[in-house]
Formats: C-alpha cells, sequence, structure tokens
C-alpha cells in the first residue's frame, strides 16, 4: 500500500517538470529583454502581454477541472442492481432507466448509454474521464502536460487565451529583437556577453511562435466549429449515428459558448463560457450549419421572390380591370373588389 502511495507521490511530482521548465524559459526570456536588451520604448507593450500572458497561463494551470455533479450517479436502489446484475443488456436497461430523466444525447460507438465504471457516473455529453487526473471532466478537450491540468468546460478559455497571448509575447519578442540579431550576424553588436542572450532569445521565441501559433490556429477553428479535440479525431455518436458537427450552432454561436456573449469579456482570462457544462444544445439537421444557413437564405429570398412576383400580377389585374371599367362605367365596383 506504501510503495504505490510512493509512486503516486513521485508521478504527480514528475508531472510538474514541463510546468517548470516553461517558466524557467519565461523567466530567463523576461531578464534577457528586460535587462541584458533594455529596448525602453518596446516595454510597455511587452509588459502588457507579458502580463496576459502570465495570467491567462496560471489560471489554465489553477483552475480545477470541472466534473459530473451528483445527480448523474446512479441511485442507491439502482447501483446496487447495477451492480449485482451480471448480464450487459440488463445493466444497459437500468441505465437507460435513470438517463430518461437527464440532458444525455449521445452514446458509445456501440450505441449504449456511456458509463464510468470508475467514477461510477453516467457521463453527461461531452464528458470524458481523464487517467492522469482520475476523474471524469466535463467537456473535455485534453490533458495538456505543459499545464499539469485537464483542459474541459471550466478552463477551455483560459488555454486558448494563454495560446493568443503566448503568441504574441513571442511575436513582439521576435519583432523588436531581429534588428539586433542582424547586428549580431553583421559584427556590429558590441561584444558583451548580452550578445548571446539576444542570439538565443531570437531563436527560442522565434520557435516557440511557431509552434504556438500553429497550435492557437488549431483551437480557435476547433472553437469556430465548436468541437474538442476529442471529437476531432472521433465524431461524437447521437442516438441516430455519429456527427461530427452535432454541436455546432453557426459561428457566432459556437464562439459565443467558449468567450461569453459580452465582447468586453472576451480577451481577459475570467470565466464567461456559457452553460453549465452538463448539457449543450444541439443541431436539428445533419447537414453543416453554414450550409443550413445557405439553405435557408436561399429559401428566403425564394419565398420573398414568389410573394413579390404574385403582388405585382394581382396589381397588373386590378390596372387592367380598372381601365376596362373605366368605359364601361363600373369604376366604383373595380376600386372596391381591387382593395
Amino acid at each position: 500500500m506504501a510503495p504505490s502511495r510512493t509512486l503516486r507521490c513521485c508521478k504527480r511530482a514528475l508531472n510538474w517538470i514541463p510546468v517548470l521548465f516553461i517558466n524557467l524559459v519565461v523567466g530567463w526570456s523576461y531578464y534577457a529583454y528586460v535587462v541584458e536588451l533594455c529596448v525602453f520604448s518596446y516595454l510597455v507593450i511587452f509588459h502588457i502581454f507579458f502580463f496576459m500572458f502570465i495570467w491567462s497561463y496560471w489560471k489554465t494551470i489553477c483552475t480545477r477541472p470541472a466534473e459530473p455533479s451528483k445527480v448523474f450517479a446512479l441511485p442507491r436502489a439502482e447501483k446496487d442492481q447495477f451492480e449485482k446484475e451480471e448480464q450487459a443488456e440488463m445493466q444497459q436497461e437500468i441505465l437507460k432507466k435513470v438517463a430518461r430523466n437527464l440532458p444525455v444525447d449521445t452514446r458509445t460507438a456501440g450505441g449504449v448509454i456511456r458509463y464510468c465504471d470508475l467514477c461510477q457516473v453516467i457521463k453527461p455529453d461531452r464528458c470524458h474521464h481523464c487517467s492522469t487526473c482520475e476523474m471524469c471532466v466535463l467537456k473535455m478537450d485534453h490533458h495538456c502536460p505543459w499545464v499539469n491540468n485537464c483542459v474541459g468546460f471550466s478552463n477551455y478559455k483560459f488555454f486558448v487565451l494563454f495560446l493568443a497571448y503566448a503568441s504574441l509575447y513571442c511575436g513582439v519578442i521576435c519583432a523588436t529583437v531581429v534588428q539586433y540579431f542582424i547586428k549580431f550576424w553583421s559584427k556590429h553588436l558590441p561584444n558583451t556577453h548580452a550578445k548571446f542572450h539576444i542570439l538565443f532569445l531570437f531563436f527560442v521565441a522565434a520557435l516557440f511562435f511557431i509552434s504556438i501559433l500553429s497550435l492557437f490556429s488549431y483551437h480557435f477553428w476547433l472553437v469556430g466549429k465548436n468541437r474538442t479535440t476529442i471529437e476531432a479525431f472521433r465524431a461524437p455518436v447521437f442516438v441516430k449515428g455519429p456527427d461530427k458537427n452535432g454541436f455546432s450552432l453557426g459561428f457566432k454561436r459556437n464562439v459565443a459558448e467558449v468567450f461569453g456573449d459580452e465582447a468586453k469579456h472576451f480577451i481577459f482570462p475570467i470565466f464567461s463560457s456559457l452553460g453549465d457544462g452538463h448539457s449543450f444544445a444541439t443541431r436539428l439537421v445533419h447537414i453543416d450549419p453554414e450550409q443550413a444557413n445557405g439553405v435557408l437564405h436561399s429559401i428566403v429570398t425564394s419565398s420573398t421572390t414568389k410573394q413579390q412576383s404574385e403582388i405585382l400580377r394581382v396589381k397588373s389585374e386590378c390596372s387592367l380591370n380598372h381601365s376596362m371599367n373605366h368605359y364601361t362605367g363600373n369604376d366604383h365596383r373595380s376600386h372596391n373588389t381591387c382593395n
């Protein structure tokens, strides 16, 4: 028992090594830029991005992943019956009975209710079990070793902002250090130890900028499609079958689900995501939301055109009747009929 507990403690300690590495690199980059390079004209914008980067990074690390509510746990009677039952079919009947009162729309690949044997809960939509965190995580995206935490419903916005501000932070360093980097290669830089900081600072910032910007672009695409990383590789399965766009509600509403519906909260690592993480709105048609908007627009346009044509036809008939009745002395009756 004791060795197992010791191993778990060692594993948890080792999981912090990537976080320590990132913080050491960031700390050194701050020293090299502010102390060794010390370009006063860029220090304000540098510190703005540095502060937002650190804030969103540690919010991602420190925010505990959201786990399913106790409502999704089996009641005592059903739990005892579920554990005593040996047939998988009968166990599924028990789960179906409990799931009728829960907002659960997704199924396993085999079409059965998703149940976690370790946490002993019916999994809400988009919820998955993380073996590293040893818990079920609401709207789980992935477990990130660089933050030593699960990225999910409670901190996904912070994670995306962390990638955005990390890209801007590295971009500012590359853009402002490149002139000194060129002077280094042309040997116009004083022969001091600072030039080595400048050399490595540019290379490290450029390397991180390319990798982080690629990752940010991918996750921003996922936000626009309302998918998690897990769902991007394996489409969620609904009662009627798998649908990769099952949770997509259009770009604007998809972004609002992560960043909230108030623009003033978008750029700050403050929780503003919509919903409770247990249930999510799903689309009604099994076509891409952008295609659905196009189809809807064409239907509305077609309907409007038909209505306008009908109005013009009626007006033409009324004008013709009015002209004919003018000569026959039936102007009054024709006017009432057209009105």
